[in-house]
């Protein structure tokens, strides 16, 4: 059945009036009839565009460039911004179809469901087993952030005894449901924009006094003659890209919102365009402000210098506390995305069900999946260093992201046939792009993060000859 045509300017909400049936004929899972009914044991319906939008940008954070403005800015040659730039377009189209997805499938599973209806079972499968990895990691560098932060700020306390007591804050957080993790969110948004606030202030203020550059407008941070190079600026535009991991996030919550099929996509979208504009902004003051980054010392800890020279210690000490902030608001958000693509292929028994299926019929929380999320994330914490942990991030995500690109192809421009006009665009070429950009930032990873991601990736096709018996079994005849 083919859907009903939209307008090509955006308004997705209306493709899905005719997918249930289509979706039921191909075999997958039916939607809940009254979406702002909740079912026992299953997901509460609170999160409104603007809870979803708060809780994407408090997993990408806005403040991410605070943490690897250096590294980035030597690696670009001095051409962060354009980097920025640059990241930001290609990872709105990897948006653009996770949206579309959500408004085809608003359920718990995000990635995992997805690749799963549109494309393959199997696919699905390692896409979501590829995306756990990435969940599991973006949260256990911000353990591993807060207790080297914390241990050094009060050294009489070990880093293991830190690392325990966040973690426990963090689970106890999201095992109390996704209310409290989204008032949490709230709270430590505010805090890192009124970081960014008083930074984007004090950064004009001391530009026109005359510090760095002395003045407000220059195109030499996106184009500098004497410096760029098209391979640096590639180069480092792998290494932004880390800094918009968790847009995804948002569309784990399609159970939890209370209009999925046209908040999730919105909120997708805005919170890629948000903190790349964001991003594109702070890196193009900071390195006004500071325009020779061959002079950073130490490089990782660059802007806070440049905090300090823009606003004096008050705001250098601020923007400390906001790291640790940040690191806390990026550990809740990713637990409680972990714990649903669990919960999702629990419910598809490629988990078992009565563990990762499970939601509290109260809480509306799979409490089973945010503890072994915990668990997991606490042991990972003690044992790996925050480089290793930070080079596999992007294997995984990459993984995921190429999958639901090349998803929304196989379900939009081929199975329904949605391919004249803006459509062609939106259904092929806008994916395809998003799909090769993917592609190309995933071959570039390091020797080490490929090394541990094919293991990992190997666990995962071990697990799943033991859940198929040697692949006697389909995937959608599993009975965990």
């Amino acid at each position: 059945m083919k859907v009903r045509r939209t307008d090509p300017t955006g308004d997705f909400s209306q493709m899905t009036s005719s997918t249930p049936a289509h979706a039921s004929a191909a075999g997958s899972a039916t939607r809940t009839p009254n979406l702002s009914v909740t079912n026992k044991g299953g997901f509460k319906r609170v999160l409104s565009l603007w809870d979803l939008v708060l809780f994407g940008l408090a997993f990408v954070t806005p403040t991410a460039p605070y943490a690897m403005f250096g590294i980035a800015s030597v690696k670009s040659s001095g051409h962060l911004p354009l980097v920025y730039l640059i990241a930001m377009v290609a990872m709105s189209l990897t948006a653009i179809s996770y949206g579309r997805m959500a408004a085809a499938y608003p359920e718990s599973g995000s990635t995992y469901a997805y690749a799963s209806k549109a494309l393959n079972p199997a696919i699905g499968y390692f896409a979501g087993w590829g995306m756990i990895l990435d969940y599991l990691l973006i949260p256990m560098l911000s353990l591993i952030f807060l207790g080297l932060t914390a241990s050094k700020l009060v050294p009489e306390v070990p880093y293991a005894v830190w690392v325990l007591l966040s973690a426990a804050a963090i689970t106890a957080i999201n095992l109390r449901g996704i209310e409290m993790t989204a008032r949490a969110n709230i709270v430590m948004n505010a805090l890192m924009g009124a970081s960014l606030a008083w930074f984007i202030l004090m950064a004009i203020r001391a530009l026109l006094n005359g510090t760095g550059e002395g003045r407000l407008i220059s195109l030499q941070p996106f184009y500098n003659p004497e410096t760029y190079s098209f391979s640096a600026i590639m180069g480092a535009t792998s290494v932004a890209v880390f800094s918009f991991i968790g847009f995804d996030g948002v569309t784990t919550l399609s159970e939890d919102a209370k209009n999925p099929e046209t908040d999730i996509w919105r909120a997708t979208v805005l919170t890629c365009f948000v903190c790349g504009g964001l991003f594109v902004l702070q890196s193009y003051l900071g390195q006004m402000l500071w325009p020779d980054y061959t002079t950073f010392s130490p490089v990782e800890t660059a802007f806070m210098d440049i905090s300090r020279r823009a606003g004096g210690a008050s705001l250098f000490y601020f923007i400390s506390f906001v790291l640790v902030v940040a690191g806390v608001s990026s550990a809740i958000t990713g637990q409680a995305s972990a714990s649903r693509m669990l919960c999702g292929m629990g419910r598809d028994r490629l988990l078992p069900y009565r563990i990762f299926g499970y939601v509290h019929p109260k809480l509306g929380t799979p409490i089973y999946s945010v503890l072994l999320m915990g668990g997991l994330q606490l042991a990972g914490a003690m044992l790996l260093k925050f480089g290793e942990a930070a080079e596999m991030v992007n294997f995984g995500a990459f993984i995921g992201f190429m999958a639901v690109n090349l998803a929304v192809i196989r379900h939009y421009f081929v199975r329904l046939e949605n391919r004249k006009g803006a459509f062609f665009w939106y259904n092929l070429a806008s994916p395809a792009l998003g799909c090769g950009f993917c592609f190309y930032i995933w071959l570039n990873l390091s020797r080490f993060s490929l090394k541990l991601g094919a293991s990992w990736m190997l666990l995962g096709f071990v697990y799943l000859l033991f859940l198929t018996a040697g692949f006697k079994k389909k995937l959608t005849e599993l009975k965990w």
